[in-house]
Formats: C-alpha cells, structure tokens, sequence
C-alpha cells in the first residue's frame, strides 16, 4: 500500500483552518477513524476512489467526483472506509469552529442546518455527516489548483484563505435551488465522464480504445468525446496524457523507476516521445524530474 498525505497549508492552532492532500492505493478495504477535534467542520473532496464517513446515526458515501461534509461531536470519532481500488484521492479543507463563528455567524439562516450547533456552542453532542454532492469540471479544476498554486509563495497567506472562503460558500451554505446536475441527463453525462477516467487510470500502460470505452459506457464515441470534453476541459487523449505524465512523475520522485522504466510503465515504447511529452507537462527533462522541474498548471 502507498500513502501520501500531504499538508498543503494552514494550522488550525493559527489559521484556524488546513488544507490536506491525500493519495493512495488500497489493495484490500481499508477501515480507520477519522480524528478531528470537537466540533471542527471537514469538507472532503473526492476525485479518486470509493469511501464511506459513517457516525452513529449516518453515513455519507464517497463516489469518484463527489464532496461531503462531516463534524467531529463529543460522542468519539468518525468511523471511515476506504475500499480496494489502486487510485485514491481527495483533498480536505478542515475548519475550527472559532474560524466558523468569526465568518459564517452573521450568515446562520442560509447555512446547511448541521452548522447551527456548531456556530451556536463551539461543540457537538453527536458527530454529523452530510452529503453527498457532485463536483463539476470547475471544482474538480479547483482542487488540482490548491495542489498546485498559480501564485508566488509569498502570496500563499492570501490565497489560500480566500479558497477556504470559496469551499465554504460552494459546500455550507442551503442550496438556493435546485441542485447542480439534478436532471437524467446531466446525471449520465457524469457518471459516463466517471467511468471513462477509471477505465483509462486502471490500466494507462494499455488503455482501451476509444471504442471500446463508448461500448462500455453505452453511447457512440463522437457522443462520448464530444461530453468529455465539456465536462473536463480536455480530450479523452489529452486527459490520459496528463495521468500518465503524473503516474509517471510519482515513479521517478520516489525512485522507484529509471527513466526508461517510468516511461514503460506508463505505456510509451519510444523513449524520445515520452520526453517531450514530460516536458512539455513538466518544464524539464524527465531525468531531471522532481530538482528541475516546475509544477504542472492546475
């Protein structure tokens, strides 16, 4: 099993709030408990892999390209699973309940009800879950930007808490309306945008053909690349470039793979073509890869 968990900015003893990436692969289901402190607010967004967030009383289920909520109360912590798939991950925005108070209290009658106890004591008696909720292509497109900032590292003590802000205002407060993607066909075009990226990241040395993908996901392949492409801003091509490029990177940041081996892995024969593939994602030859290379765009 590999794990990553990676803090990308925030205290909560300072900021009161932190973001967190994590990213994993699971060969067998895994069961833990998710620890908060007492009456803290975690909004989870999961882009890779099947989980669960369970209390006493509720659960909410994760889906590849959902996000949900939860609180921590006094009755113990959250219960969590994740189940055995090779590619998992989600990014977390967990919040203090001071921070919640300081800018959400004058908000309370448009907030999701699971917060009024929190803003109104500090604390919980019981832990809350609540959701789920689909990403969009633009939420989605936020989380690869809180990985990968588009500002100097100067500026992060600004950025990063108008984030906190916007993940706030998407995912706590009542919907005005109905739900984003509430309607069959919206509902269809995610689930098949869904399958497509699990079917390409399951094997992205030999990925099935776009015919193939169509058959499987029950429509024809014009009409498949036509709603890729709306949904995620890129081609079913460019998309399974951009997984292997980062599968790739993972390989020669950790050691585990020469050069050569990275690019097999990943599915290139021609070592020559996977060069400037990495290059043109990275900035700089894959041999120089992580020293010399820029982030990737989010």
């Amino acid at each position: 099993m590999r794990w990553e968990c990676r803090p990308l900015f925030g205290e909560l003893g300072r900021e009161g709030f932190r973001f967190e990436w994590h990213a994993f692969g699971l060969e067998e289901d895994l069961e833990w408990r998710r620890e908060l402190p007492e009456g803290c607010v975690e909004i989870c967004l999961n882009l890779a892999g099947r989980a669960m967030i369970r209390t006493g009383r509720s659960e909410v289920r994760f889906l590849p390209g959902t996000a949900g909520c939860y609180c921590a109360g006094a009755d113990g912590p959250l219960r969590a699973r994740r189940w055995a798939e090779p590619n998992h991950g989600f990014l977390t925005l967990t919040l203090t309940p001071a921070f919640l108070r300081e800018h959400l209290a004058s908000h309370r009658e448009a907030l999701h009800p699971m917060l009024e106890e929190v803003l109104a004591a500090g604390r919980l008696a019981r832990s809350r879950v609540w959701g789920p909720q689909p990403l969009d292509s633009a939420g989605e497109r936020l989380v690869e930007t809180l990985r990968t900032p588009p500002v100097a590292p100067a500026a992060l003590p600004l950025w990063y808490p108008c984030k906190a802000h916007e993940l706030m205002a998407r995912f706590l407060f009542r919907q005005a309306g109905p739900e984003l993607f509430c309607s069959r066909q919206q509902r269809a075009a995610r689930e098949r945008v869904d399958r497509v990226k699990q079917l390409l990241e399951a094997n992205l040395a030999e990925p099935p053909s776009l015919q193939e993908i169509a058959r499987q996901v029950g429509c024809s392949a014009f009409h498949l690349s036509r709603t890729f492409s709306r949904q995620t801003g890129l081609t079913i091509p460019q998309y399974l470039r951009q997984k292997r490029m980062e599968a790739a990177a993972r390989m020669l940041a950790a050691g585990t793979h020469n050069v050569t081996e990275a690019a097999m892995a990943v599915g290139y024969n021609s070592l020559s073509h996977f060069s400037v593939a990495f290059h043109e994602t990275f900035g700089c030859c894959p041999g120089l890869y992580p020293w010399g290379c820029r982030k990737p765009a989010g």
